[in-house]
């Protein structure tokens, strides 16, 4: 009976690792060109793709870094999955105020150095801007999504949106120089292999 019970074991332990490896061999990375009206690459936009059928696996929200660093937020820009914890660590030699009066995350750090003692939960998905209380000249975004497939483009305007299951998938993209920010440019591509898209951004006339 002990022999049957640990073959079974064994058994199991394996099939769970051939399925392991079957999906990561099956996760795919779409490589996404974000390009405003004049087609030149448009860097810290946000994207990310949501399955066509509306179904998401199951949420495993991690954690996140905003830094303050010479009176300013690094990065500018963070799209994060709903549920993430953010630290705000405050590597300035002076005091910040960490706010945001956004619906889906109200929240204050009150003045401070170093680093906070508890992260804040970004529990709700849409757009958060935070803003310091003593220094006005300090800005960031926070682009809160419930899907787990995200990526921001870099000075080159390229994003890359890993782990994706072969699907059918709409593409969504934000920045925030959008002109209609009511309005996020789409795009639906079906993937079976690694892939590549191109999604305009009609920008706020500069």
């Amino acid at each position: 009976m002990i022999q049957t019970i640990s073959r079974r074991v064994r058994y199991a332990c394996g099939w769970a690792a051939l399925m392991g490896l079957v999906q990561a061999a099956s996760a795919l990375t779409v490589q996404v060109h974000l390009v405003d009206q004049q087609a030149h690459p448009v860097s810290d936009a946000a994207v990310y793709a949501v399955p066509s059928d509306g179904k998401l696996p199951p949420a495993h929200p991690g954690t996140a870094i905003i830094d303050q660093i010479h009176r300013q937020y690094v990065p500018l820009v963070s799209i994060i999955q709903t549920g993430t914890s953010v630290s705000f660590p405050n590597k300035d030699n002076i005091e910040h105020d960490v706010y945001s009066f956004s619906p889906p995350k109200t929240f204050e750090l009150d003045l401070y150095s170093g680093v906070p003692s508890h992260p804040v939960v970004f529990d709700k998905p849409g757009l958060v801007v935070l803003g310091c209380n003593i220094h006005d000249s300090m800005l960031a975004y926070v682009y809160v999504v419930d899907s787990p497939y995200v990526g921001k483009s870099d000075e080159h305007g390229v994003a890359h949106i890993d782990n994706l299951p072969p699907g059918n998938y709409e593409f969504r993209a934000w920045h925030y120089q959008l002109a209609d920010p009511a309005k996020l440019p789409a795009q639906r591509i079906s993937i079976g292999a690694d892939a590549s898209l191109t999604i305009e951004l009609p920008l706020k006339p500069q």
